[in-house]
């Protein structure tokens, strides 16, 4: 039972009315009998400072941010995380005294959910595909946790090379390093851990995956897809057939989203049955659209 009291959070995006955080969020808050809740906003792009100021004042103890307000709203923020400055986006906002301090709980989100599959990048070769802002979060990861070496595969090599001369100097070590995407034939390792970070494959444009010869999946020794609509895409089916292991991207969903929870509600545990109860109607949901 919602009171007069209630901690109240949100999630602001454009769109928003797609978004399942809503019923991520609500579901902790129920099965941990808190007085909590969680609400979707959709807010402008030209409203992003209006919406922060306006959330501020009636109360909101927290806001995940979604697309394409992640880097935008840092702009009107008291303080940013660390980790969030250094992967230039923001997802998830705490409120303190005068406003609210941001962070990225997707780089996070990302490890939790790949240990739980049993995947550990510690010197591990490592492949990225895409460059873009999502693949910010997966190189923060990858040098965080001691990838022993990384190469982004991307159409733009300008992007790539940003990305990867931006990770390298914060991390005082030359890791990562970019290649064309067309050039996936002189990769010079084997066994790789791949991260999928573009939107190829996604639901509705299914069927597709941004390399498809085979000769290149037989490279991948474990591959983790950031898309989690559909539960398996075409990226996943072509690990697989080669013989490798292919994870989704709904964990990483539901683990960034634990993050940000355990943020705004510290010493609350959610536990791994709340966990798997949620991935569950996150599948139903997403089966249904």
């Amino acid at each position: 039972m919602i009171s007069g009291k209630a901690m109240v959070c949100g999630v602001i995006g454009n769109p928003v009315g797609h978004s399942l955080s809503p019923m991520m969020h609500n579901y902790y808050g129920e099965a941990l009998k808190l007085d909590y809740i969680y609400v979707p906003c959709n807010v402008d792009d030209d409203k992003v400072g209006e919406a922060i100021r306006g959330a501020y004042a009636l109360g909101f103890e927290g806001i995940n941010v979604t697309v394409p307000h992640k880097q935008r709203v840092m702009e009107h923020l008291l303080e940013i995380d660390d980790a969030a400055r250094c992967i230039g986006a923001v997802n998830t906002l705490v409120r303190m005294e005068g406003g609210y301090k941001g962070y990225n709980t997707d780089a996070d989100g990302l490890y939790r959910a790949i240990m739980g599959h049993g995947i550990n990048p510690e010197g591990k070769d490592c492949l990225m595909i895409g460059a873009g802002g999502a693949a910010k979060a997966v190189a923060y990861m990858l040098m965080k946790h001691g990838a022993a070496s990384v190469v982004i595969l991307n159409r733009t090599m300008d992007k790539a090379w940003t990305l990867a001369e931006e990770m390298n100097r914060q991390f005082g070590r030359e890791t990562i390093k970019a290649m064309a995407l067309e050039d996936y034939g002189k990769l010079e390792k084997e066994h790789y851990l791949a991260f999928q970070t573009t939107s190829v494959g996604m639901y509705p444009k299914v069927g597709h995956a941004p390399i498809e010869d085979t000769a290149f999946y037989k490279k991948i020794q474990t591959a983790v897809d950031i898309v989690y609509t559909p539960a398996k895409t075409r990226f996943m089916e072509l690990v697989e057939e080669a013989g490798g292991q292919a994870v989704g991207g709904l964990d990483m969903l539901i683990y960034q989203g634990i993050i940000a929870f355990e943020l705004w509600n510290p010493g609350v545990i959610v536990t791994e049955k709340m966990v798997d109860t949620v991935r569950q109607m996150m599948t139903e949901r997403l089966n249904n659209r």
